[in-house]
């Protein structure tokens, strides 16, 4: 039997013996890993190269210890206290069963010995032994939240708080802001709002909302793109969890009539986030949403973020070129900065000096010049443009295209030998090449410094823990044959042999019930070639622009999102429900 000291590089030898993963394969997620600064089986995952079951039985027979799926237990509480929430989050690990003087211990990585060694101690010290088991990350979170729900953390801080505090706390604050950020320090609200912040980024959110009602206040995360009402709050306590965001974000707090933009940057589960923080003044009170950004997740690959065969080949044989423009469009929350990023990551090398105009920067990338405007000061996209150009730049990233000024400086950075990167408003790819005429830039402008254009959506991810086959009727199944007909033969390619198989999420107690975890984006591909040139120069008008799509061969948002239905990755509804928004 394998012992726990195995290290890892020999687990993925081990996965190659068992015909788990190919050399190949495991060579090009190492590869992806290594550039996202992500875990290995994490990548593994997310490509659906091995299910999340497999994965754990490998590691159980691999290391010699047993697997164990803990997403439908309820361990016992006096189990939970012997081992502190702090030292479970930091090393990973949870107990989940006692046995006499013995305690069973969950491991997500059991190579860590250092876990390992501090379980000894601890154990010693508590006069108990530990025994060890394999367990998956998303078991590991369902277990960490049974050590206190966000209702009972704030339940328990409402109770903490005595008389005085709840009067002041029920009043709008008269002294100065000084003295009543101190109020707000010491009150039970800090914790509230630090419980809050620590179950959305457990529960993967990506933005909070805490929204004023008539009788309470309502606390929502936003994970895979839809809004949950997480916690419902006594009205009166919604005042003061605005002003403790507002302290902890650097915003006037006694400032309510105007919307405040910042930032909070906190270390909760060992990582680093930052929360982009808005107000929004609302009848009776304000209203505050934070975007959650975790640095730690590392910047993704085109594969990683949903791009395959054809138009990943020509997105990398785009990103190579000297000079020229390369846009991506889509509505808000489309992933758009997402996949900027990405081809920043792709570009960052010792001799490029990379300049980045963002509003806000959203993830920190090494080795790149990244700058936020700041209109209060009159430091615009347009302004910041100007000034970047004068900093001998080879890449230029522009956050979005917004006005005709902007529009004109991006086109005349393109011109003059530089890379430049940026987004558009726009609900497909061919609209970008209208938007850009529509802020009076030159047509012959645009054909002769725009490379390609990405037009994306975000979809869901089924759940591939309780995903299941069902039966689409035969006219949608035809539907999908007929979109299908019209893509170029390397796209065809990636078309599954028939009969298609196709699924739904049931839910789970791995997705919270949704059936779906995760999201993935469907594109479209927009080349600029000599035909295109020729129609933007006479003026084209959108029908001719979607015929030169069409005779390009692309695929189109909707094909994208079949191509990834009949691949088993997300549900047709999602899809029609992103594509055809």
């Amino acid at each position: 039997m394998t012992t726990v000291s195995q290290p890892l590089q020999d687990f993925t030898e081990f996965l190659l013996e068992q015909g788990l993963v190919n050399k190949t394969k495991l060579l090009e997620l190492r590869k992806q890993a290594q550039a996202e600064q992500r875990g290995l089986e994490e990548v593994m995952l997310e490509r659906a190269v091995i299910t999340p079951d497999a994965l754990l039985k490998a590691k159980s027979a691999f290391f010699g210890l047993p697997a164990v799926d803990l997403t439908l237990q309820t361990v016992a509480e006096q189990v939970l206290r012997l081992l502190p929430l702090e030292t479970a989050q930091y090393y990973q690990v949870v107990p989940f069963k006692r046995d006499g003087n013995e305690v069973w211990v969950a491991l997500v990585h059991p190579e860590n010995f250092k876990a390992m060694e501090a379980l000894e101690v601890l154990g010693r010290q508590s006069g108990w032994r530990p025994r060890y088991a394999i367990t998956t990350t998303t078991s590991l979170l369902k277990v960490l939240r049974q050590y206190s729900s966000l209702v009972s953390e704030v339940s328990e801080a409402l109770k903490m708080a005595d008389e005085a505090d709840q009067v002041a706390l029920r009043e709008k604050p008269t002294q100065a802001p000084q003295e009543f950020e101190e109020v707000l320090k010491s009150a039970p609200v800090a914790k509230m709002v630090a419980a809050i912040l620590r179950h959305a980024v457990e529960a993967g959110a990506s933005d909070v909302h805490v929204e004023p009602g008539e009788a309470d206040s309502r606390v929502r995360f936003r994970i895979d793109g839809v809004l949950h009402t997480s916690l419902t709050l006594p009205k009166y306590i919604h005042a003061s969890v605005v002003s403790r965001v507002k302290v902890l974000s650097n915003l006037k707090i006694d400032e309510t009539r105007l919307p405040q933009d910042g930032r909070i940057r906190l270390k909760i589960l060992d990582k680093v986030i930052d929360f982009r923080v808005s107000t929004l003044p609302v009848i009776g009170n304000e209203k505050v949403v934070m975007r959650i950004l975790d640095s730690t997740t590392g910047v993704r690959t085109f594969e990683g973020l949903g791009f395959t065969g054809f138009k990943l080949r020509i997105l990398n044989e785009a990103i190579i070129k000297p000079h020229g423009m390369f846009l991506v469009t889509g509505p808000t929350g489309s992933g758009k900065s997402t996949t900027l990023y990405a081809v920043l990551n792709m570009l960052n090398r010792e001799d490029s000096n990379i300049i980045t105009l963002e509003d806000p920067v959203e993830y920190y990338l090494g080795g790149v010049n990244q700058s936020q405007v700041n209109p209060e000061v009159g430091y615009t996209f347009a302004s910041g443009l100007r000034s970047i150009l004068r900093q001998d730049p080879d890449v230029i990233m522009v956050g979005e295209i917004r006005d005709s000024e902007t529009a004109e400086l991006a086109i005349h950075a393109s011109l003059t030998g530089h890379i430049l990167l940026s987004t558009l408003h726009t609900n497909d790819a061919p609209s970008a090449i209208l938007r850009l005429i529509d802020m009076h830039v030159e047509p012959f402008l645009i054909g002769s410094t725009l490379n390609v254009i990405i037009g994306q959506r975000l979809v869901r991810k089924l759940c591939v823990d309780c995903r299941q086959v069902f039966d689409l009727p035969p006219e949608t199944i035809k539907e999908i044959k007929d979109s299908l007909q019209t893509l170029n033969a390397e796209s065809i390619q990636e078309i599954p042999a028939e009969p298609w198989v196709f699924y739904k999420g049931v839910g789970c107690a791995k997705c919270e019930s949704t059936g779906y975890r995760g999201r993935v984006a469907i594109s479209e591909v927009m080349l600029n070639t000599p035909e295109l040139q020729r129609l933007i120069v006479e003026g084209a008008k959108p029908y001719d622009l979607e015929k030169e799509f069409e005779h390009q061969g692309g695929t189109s948002l909707i094909q994208d999102g079949y191509l990834k239905v009949l691949r088993g990755i997300t549900s047709y509804e999602e899809v029609m429900a992103a594509a055809r928004d």
